[in-house]
């Protein structure tokens, strides 16, 4: 990859062929698929080698349906199935951030502004996790999954390198 090429983020998963014109299904992974699936707007593999670009998409029953530019029959459709497509960022607001940008961010509770950790990963999945390391490991436990949602996690400071924690008793060891 080229170094000068921006990290790319993970838009869609290419699934089943639907219908014998080329058009897939596809497994979301963005907030905002009118923007990404825009007739021209191009998308990419993870390496960036191949580059698809939208030539048309629609929905039904809450499911996407995309047609490539070159992919013009179910057979080529088929091909792509699995594949996992890749967009370039976007400029962000002042207030959003990627979940790339929250690994590395202090851990601190917001009742004290005590350091409990840091985050070392950011877990996709139905709702998105923290895993933080936490500064002083409670038994085995080293570890701890916070959801990121506002009510646990009311305060992002990336300027500052940290991130406030508001936890029910119980949801991180010795806390």
């Amino acid at each position: 990859m080229d170094p000068q090429q921006p990290e790319l983020l993970r838009v869609c998963r290419i699934g089943r062929a639907q219908g014998l014109k080329g058009e897939v299904s596809v497994q979301l992974f963005t907030d905002e698929p009118e923007e990404r699936f825009a007739p021209g707007s191009p998308l990419y593999t993870k390496d960036a080698e191949d580059e698809y670009i939208v030539e048309g998409a629609r929905t039904f029953k809450h499911r996407w349906y995309i047609k490539f530019e070159g992919v013009d029959d179910r057979n080529a459709a088929e091909v792509l199935n699995g594949t996992i497509l890749y967009g370039e960022p976007w400029e962000l607001e002042e207030d959003e951030f990627y979940p790339k940008d929250i690994v590395g961010l202090e851990a601190r509770l917001a009742s004290d502004g005590r350091v409990i950790g840091k985050v070392v990963d950011m877990i996709e999945g139905a709702q998105w996790l923290l895993k933080i390391r936490l500064a002083e490991p409670v038994g085995d436990e080293s570890t701890a999954l916070v959801p990121f949602v506002i009510e646990l996690v009311p305060d992002v400071d990336l300027d500052e390198g940290y991130l406030t924690i508001d936890p029910p008793g119980g949801l991180i060891p010795g806390i």
